[in-house]
């Protein structure tokens, strides 16, 4: 093979066929793994080295803090680790009442599993903690199983003298959100055990960002009645968006107008430092921490100025100070919350370890799949027994880590201490501080999720069915809630793959001319047709859902129909049968003629036309050596009859025929039963109409498949399949001029339809 200065390459190699690429390549017979068995025994297999890679996989941790470098790491960590230690504060009490939970329960769900993920967690920037999408998903259990309704104590619902027990109320649902976080954890341990990480990948990234966007409108719904300051119904199952924004615009006339002017003021503020904190981010050596600010300033506003107690602004209350004593989640709320407990794992996971693997990928080091699930289930068992609900890891938070600074989860640790120090001395001073303020630092960061509304026009221009996936699961989770919602979009979008593979691209390849190249002839101009070979290509695996389709789509840009094929030759078999008949009767009769008329030295010849005397023969009988051939047509088309003669001789214009069909199985990646069938029988039906089928760019696994499918001989596993197509046209091409080299006489007129035609030999 040479190599010339220009790019260009020349390769010079004999026809490969399969079996010729085996020889010539050595494939192996035997597989390079060890056998199962053998694997199982290595496993269990104990030594020291082996003890000590599994406590260093399964324990992370032990294998990066010994050799942490506080010189290179230290002053970044602390950094990073005191702005998001900041950013939890504002963002674990806002997104608490998300869940349905007094705000002290979003720090402590900001405290406990970021110590845990610190130990087993594989990527060293994403900060672990309270968001909002999980947050929501919780809130919409705690509500379903703790309503309000349940609460009712003395008075009557009906005339609205009823009263609800808040604290009663309040520690259910904690109950709730501590047994549904323990199931949730116990889920993800044992997915990560099983290995089953990959199931994430059956959330396609349209499918994410349409759900994470429907959640943020539910969030905004939600929280909405903290903005104007009214107290809505809630509302669940399907729909319950729909009437939860009813039943908000009816509650409009009653809105309180100190608190919509607090939250008018706050988001203001807050929009406008977040946006010079981007604008500015390269020049200042920190994020200015505008939300703890806005915190602090409105808590000292609202205590002074008496919000609660003048004007009826709704406070977030009386915050304990200190940690709660470790308790065993009630175990008989498990199976209640079992069946919430599969949507919250998925998305949870789903959004930690896309956000782990962007970073991951942008610092050059890996992620285990696997052991994130472990680490993020870990995090909420323990959770579970102070009191915590679901975490994940937060795409704000986690950029502030990364951009601060952050080298390891060294920065979690020192948030973690942020959040401890708050949640001992300081976490009580915020008994004044407004809802509304939580709602608006909501509101704030919910802006990357309203940005992806952008996709819309991207995914319209680039890929439509993207789009379709976006659209159902936006529209399916903002009508059905969030777990039928997801349910529906994941079903959803596994029917579009289905699809894709059940209506393929269906094409026939044309030669390139001056290369080995073939390529779709209608997408390119200059590709060529090959006389009497037809190249046809499916851009999906031929599986049991398009095994037909590919059958059909084959006869119809080939052009060649089986049934009508095979019809035709039958009735031109039994044509010729009854000819041949007549024929015989025919030379009988001329036979015993001459005999009589004793003309001894006259011979008969019979032609597929008619049967006339012909000199130079003897005795009598027809000269065998011109006999028709059993298989010839007895006359042209009439069509043909009428052919152009030129220079004195007989020039037949003959339709084009196929003789070969090409099939370019390079696009498939498995093979069922149904594929290996189809498959035979292209093979037996086109056989049957004289068109040799030949198979071309099998992958090795296809093959083997095939073989062991047993739907082939040997003999046309050994002739019929090449190792690219441009091997298996050569090989058509070199096959047909041989045998039109071998034929020598004149052909009988044919047409695509009929028997194929047949060179008679002169004796």
């Amino acid at each position: 093979m040479g190599v010339p200065s220009s790019g260009e390459f020349c390769v010079q190699r004999k026809v490969l066929a399969d079996s010729a690429l085996d020889e010539l390549g050595r494939r192996r017979t035997h597989s390079t793994k060890p056998p199962l068995a053998q694997r199982v025994k290595d496993s269990l297999r104990c030594s020291v080295p082996g003890l000590k890679r599994a406590v260093l996989k399964w324990v992370p941790v032990l294998s990066w803090l010994p050799q942490y470098s506080i010189r290179e790491n230290a002053v970044g960590d602390i950094v990073s680790g005191l702005s998001v230690g900041i950013m939890h504060l504002p963002q674990g009490m806002a997104y608490a009442l998300l869940a349905s939970l007094t705000p002290v329960f979003g720090l402590y769900t900001s405290l406990f599993p970021v110590m845990i993920y610190f130990i087993f967690g594989t990527s060293r920037h994403i900060s672990i903690g309270t968001f909002a999408v999980v947050s929501i998903m919780v809130g919409s259990v705690t509500e379903k199983f703790g309503p309000d309704s349940n609460f009712v104590v003395g008075g009557n619902g009906t005339n609205g003298t009823a009263v609800v027990d808040i604290d009663a109320r309040d520690a259910y649902r904690v109950q709730i959100s501590c047994a549904l976080t323990a199931v949730v954890g116990v889920l993800q341990i044992l997915f990560g055990l099983v290995r089953f990480g990959f199931v994430v990948t059956y959330l396609s990234e349209p499918l994410v960002r349409g759900y994470t966007t429907a959640v943020a409108v539910q969030v905004l719904l939600s929280q909405l009645k903290y903005v104007v300051g009214v107290h809505t119904t809630r509302f669940t199952g399907p729909l319950s968006q729909v009437y939860t924004l009813i039943d908000l615009c009816s509650l409009l006339p009653k809105t309180n107008i100190a608190t919509l002017v607090i939250s008018i003021v706050a988001l203001f503020v807050l929009i406008l430092v977040k946006e010079l904190n981007t604008y500015y981010r390269k020049k200042l050596p920190m994020s200015i921490p505008i939300e703890l600010i806005v915190l602090i300033v409105a808590t000292i506003i609202s205590y002074f100025a008496k919000f609660r107690t003048h004007y009826g602004v709704d406070v977030v209350g009386a915050i304990p100070s200190g940690l709660k004593a470790p308790r065993v989640p009630d175990g008989n709320l498990f199976i209640l919350v079992f069946p919430d407990a599969f949507a919250i794992v998925i998305v949870a996971y789903a959004i930690s370890i896309s956000i782990s693997k962007t970073m991951a990928l942008k610092h050059g080091y890996k992620v285990d799949s696997n052991q994130e699930l472990v680490a993020l289930g870990l995090s909420n068992v323990f959770g579970a027994f102070f009191q915590c609900y679901v975490v994940t890891a937060s795409l704000s938070r986690s950029l502030v880590q990364e951009s601060a600074g952050g080298k390891t989860q060294v920065a979690g640790v020192v948030s973690s201490i942020i959040v401890l120090i708050t949640i001992l001395k300081i976490g009580s001073l915020f008994a004044e501080l407004p809802k509304a303020i939580l709602a608006t630092i909501v509101f704030v960061n919910l802006k990357g999720m309203f940005k992806q509304f952008n996709d819309i026009p991207l995914l319209w221009k680039s890929n439509k069915m993207d789009l379709m996936i976006w659209s159902v699961t936006w529209v399916a989770t903002i009508l059905l809630n969030l777990d039928i919602g997801l349910a529906v979009a994941v079903v959803f979008s596994m029917l579009t793959v289905i699809f894709r593979i059940q209506l393929p691209r269906y094409s026939i390849l044309g030669h390139v001319p001056g290369t080995e190249l073939y390529v779709d002839m209608d997408a390119y101009e200059e590709a060529k047709l090959i006389p009497g070979v037809t190249i046809f290509r499916s851009s999906a695996t031929i599986c049991y859902t398009n095994a037909e389709m590919y059958l059909e789509a084959l006869q119809e840009k080939s052009g060649i129909n089986i049934i009508e094929q095979l019809t035709e030759k039958k009735k031109l078999e039994n044509k010729l049968k009854r000819q041949q008949e007549k024929e015989k009767k025919k030379a009988k009769k001329a036979a015993k003629k001459l005999q009589k008329k004793g003309k001894k030295h006259q011979t008969v010849l019979v032609s597929p036309t008619e049967v006339g005397p012909v000199y130079g023969g003897f005795d009598g009988q027809v000269n065998s050596a011109y006999q028709m051939d059993p298989e010839v047509s007895d006359a042209c088309p009439a069509d043909d009859d009428n052919s152009a003669r030129e220079n004195g001789g007989v020039k037949t214009e003959e339709r084009h025929r196929t003789h070969s069909v090409i099939l370019d199985l390079s696009t498939t990646s498995f093979v069922d039963t149904v594929t290996a069938k189809t498959l035979n029988n292209i093979f037996r039906d086109f056989g049957e109409i004289d068109v040799s089928v030949y198979i071309a760019g099998c992958q090795v696994c296809i093959v083997q498949q095939l073989k062991r499918a047993g739907i082939f001989s040997e003999s046309i596993l050994l002739n019929n399949l090449f190792v690219t197509v441009h091997d298996a046209v050569l090989h058509t091409l070199e096959r047909q001029a041989q045998k039109n080299v071998s034929q020598v006489g004149t052909p009988f007129c044919t047409e695509q339809g009929n028997i194929s035609g047949v060179w008679l030999i002169p004796a």
